[in-house]
């Protein structure tokens, strides 16, 4: 008995009820994402609907301009279109669900619903991680090697690339969501985040979840480590590579190009490692919550501006669009 009560007083509420298998497998689940801030619900939906319509519409236009505008259509911004395509994805993953609960009362989310918001936000933010590292590999080509350029990089290879990016993502994301709903989950349902994230939900299971999160932890940090460690080595042999050029035009140029790539990875590799890539994972769900708004809805919006206001060649192709329909000929 004593052996037994020891046992007992080392387990979660919820874990007892499982082992006792008195308990109710949860259905659902309450996303209290920003609900502590009630007086302010009206003016964060006016705030992230904002955000969210600059998301979509700069991201589309980047797209659209890239699609139209001959001179774009190089390896370079074909990445970045795709780049922009992934923004609108896993934005729209997030956002619209999150204007919704501000508006309304019943917050709650079906179990199903939360496996695929998790399933397709896994999806394309890992997508993205390895997309820049791809982009970064392009520049290093570009710049580095320069008359291997046009015959390394063709159309079939920036294919490959994409679809590689992808696949690493579909394989993170069944890892992940696997990892999280194998877990049962017979107790609380309120989750202290504004999306079904991975360690919101790790809180919530009634098991032991030191494996998953040490899943969570090892493969975070491999796919991000991973794709930073290609971009930072790409980088430090473009930096040596300027520094060789003569011509100061080059070297302008060149840094232009990768300044606003860099500024894109710094912000966004920041983010997701401070979420994700800590041995004991983020135990402060608001602290979390706060800095997930920069890579999942801030970043997405961002994106677009970074690259057009800081590349000649995209301020120039949109100046000539704009002409092209107040002038036409």
């Amino acid at each position: 008995i004593q052996w037994l009560s020891i046992i007992l007083l080392q387990m979660t509420p919820g874990e007892i009820a499982l082992a006792s298998g008195n308990f109710t497998p949860v259905t659902q689940f309450i996303l209290l994402g920003f609900s502590e801030y009630a007086d302010l619900q009206t003016l964060f939906f006016f705030i992230f609907l904002l955000i969210y319509a600059m998301t979509v519409l700069g991201n589309m236009g980047m797209m659209t301009l890239i699609y139209i505008d001959s001179r774009l259509h190089s390896p370079m911004y074909f990445f970045l279109s795709i780049l922009s395509f992934l923004d609108i994805c896993y934005s729209s993953v997030v956002t619209p669900r999150l204007l919704v609960n501000f508006l309304t009362t019943d917050k709650s989310i079906s179990f199903a619903g939360c496996v695929i918001q998790l399933t397709f936000f896994v999806i394309h933010v890992t997508t993205e991680s390895f997309l820049l590292a791809v982009m970064a590999y392009d520049r290093f080509m570009a710049i580095c090697q320069p008359l291997h350029y046009s015959s390394v990089m063709t159309k079939v290879t920036c294919l490959q690339l994409v679809a590689a990016s992808y696949g690493f993502g579909g394989a993170n994301s069944i890892i992940h969501t696997g990892n999280v709903f194998v877990l049962p989950f017979c107790g609380p349902n309120e989750i202290t985040h504004y999306f079904c994230d991975v360690p919101p939900l790790l809180r919530l299971a009634c098991a032991d979840t030191a494996t998953a999160g040490n899943i969570l932890y090892i493969f975070s940090a491999l796919d991000t480590l991973l794709p930073a460690s290609v971009i930072l080595i790409s980088y430090s042999l473009i930096l040596v590579t300027i520094g060789r050029m003569r011509s100061a035009t080059g070297r302008e140029k060149a840094l232009s190009t990768c300044a606003s790539h860099f500024l894109a990875i710094a912000i966004f590799y920041g983010t997701v490692i401070f979420t994700y890539v800590q041995p004991h994972g983020n135990e402060n769900g608001r602290n979390g919550q706060i800095v997930s708004v920069f890579y999942t809805i801030i970043i997405p919006m961002l994106n677009p501006f970074i690259y057009s206001l800081r590349n000649k060649e995209v301020k120039n192709a949109l100046r000539r669009r704009l002409q092209a329909y107040i002038f036409p000929r």
